[in-house]
């Protein structure tokens, strides 16, 4: 059941309530997506992919889960090597563990109601609303030139979400602004057009570590695709060699026993959690039987552990780029359930603001 998951110490589960919910008791959806740029790492894994496995086997509605490859595009990227991505990505998710056959996993640009609902919601929020988004300012501040997309992009993230009528979205913690903005465009447009949208509710992991596993070499900052230091992350497709050499070099303190604080030792503490998830135990339990090691042999169970958990996973993803046409059919199968979704969503939001007669409203 879904509500066990979202009731566990690991979910917490809120929402922006207004009338819509209220009024109509809609179907559970359960929608989340991944941009198909860089290569998985062991905290999308953590903390995104397996929470979505949880889910697709919890849930009491349909989990859709898109590679949302129109958001990739508001930075610059390869077009020769894009469309490698989306297979590329599709295959990380797959060996993984997400089964295309218990949800529905698409390519966001095959379905071009997103980029038309996009369009609406464009017209019921404000640039000083979407200026103040701290993704936007820090994204943006390296920048000369700014991408108009990079300053829209969460509304369009909005239309992923609303397009599916979508009743939960999973998100880590620096989304949540993000969600209260999906979360005030329905409540605009449901009380300009008529309910319309239920108020999606996000759930954000409280508790495990797989919320915000950190970086290898800077351990203050959450583990990410695009650091410019390979080794500040460990990646799905990682050899044991390199997943090894990795850890054995992450960044750590001069004590050198092996205990949790992640405030005052940061690397140490993101290794236990890395240990405690690869292994499916408690950070007490992993450091009760660390006792007596010092952090340099430490780094050494670590390293097994996650090699342990990464083996058959990387030997999956291997498998599934030689078999480039199933990719490409899940991806279209995928792609065509999410269209039939989008399509009726869409036909009534034209409807509503005007764009078809009236009378065709559901």
């Amino acid at each position: 059941m879904l509500k066990n998951v979202l009731t566990s110490p690991l979910f917490s589960s809120t929402a922006k309530r207004c009338c819509s919910n209220e009024v109509r008791k809609w179907p559970q959806i359960i929608f989340s997506g991944i941009q198909p740029t860089g290569t998985l790492h062991l905290g999308n894994y953590f903390g995104a992919v397996d929470k979505w496995k949880q889910l697709i086997h919890s849930s009491n509605g349909d989990v859709i889960l898109s590679i949302v490859d129109l958001h990739a595009i508001t930075l610059p990227q390869d077009p020769k090597s894009l469309h490698s991505s989306i297979l590329h990505m599709t295959a990380s998710l797959v060996a993984c563990g997400i089964d295309p056959e218990k949800c529905i996993l698409f390519q966001q640009s095959k379905v071009p109601q997103h980029a038309l609902l996009g369009w609406v919601l464009g017209t019921l929020t404000t640039m000083t609303r979407l200026y103040h988004f701290p993704q936007y300012k820090e994204k943006s501040a390296t920048l000369k030139d700014i991408p108009l997309g990079l300053f829209t992009y969460p509304v369009l993230q909005a239309a992923d979400i609303l397009l599916y009528k979508s009743t939960q979205v999973p998100i880590g913690g620096d989304q949540v602004q993000h969600l209260h903005l999906a979360q005030h465009l329905v409540h605009t447009f449901n009380n300009k057009y008529g309910v319309t949208f239920p108020i999606p509710e996000y759930i954000v992991e409280v508790e495990s570590g797989a919320a915000r596993i950190r970086s290898l070499r800077e351990p203050e900052k959450k583990m990410s695709k695009s650091h410019a230091d390979p080794k500040s992350r460990i990646e799905i497709t990682d050899t044991p060699e390199q997943i090894l050499s990795k850890i054995k070099k992450a960044v750590t303190d001069f004590t050198s026993s092996v205990q949790y604080d992640a405030e005052n030792r940061p690397g140490v503490s993101n290794l236990i959690d890395m240990h405690a998830l690869a292994v499916g135990r408690t950070r007490n339990e992993i450091v009760d039987e660390a006792v007596g090691l010092d952090t340099g042999k430490y780094k050494l169970r670590v390293a097994d552990a996650v090699i342990e958990k990464l083996s058959p996973i990387r030997s999956e993803f291997t498998r599934l780029l030689d078999s480039k046409d199933y990719l490409v059919n899940v991806l279209a199968d995928g792609s065509a359930k999410a269209e039939t979704i989008a399509s009726r969503t869409w036909n009534e939001v034209k409807m509503r603001i005007g764009l078809e007669s009236a009378q065709k409203v559901l």
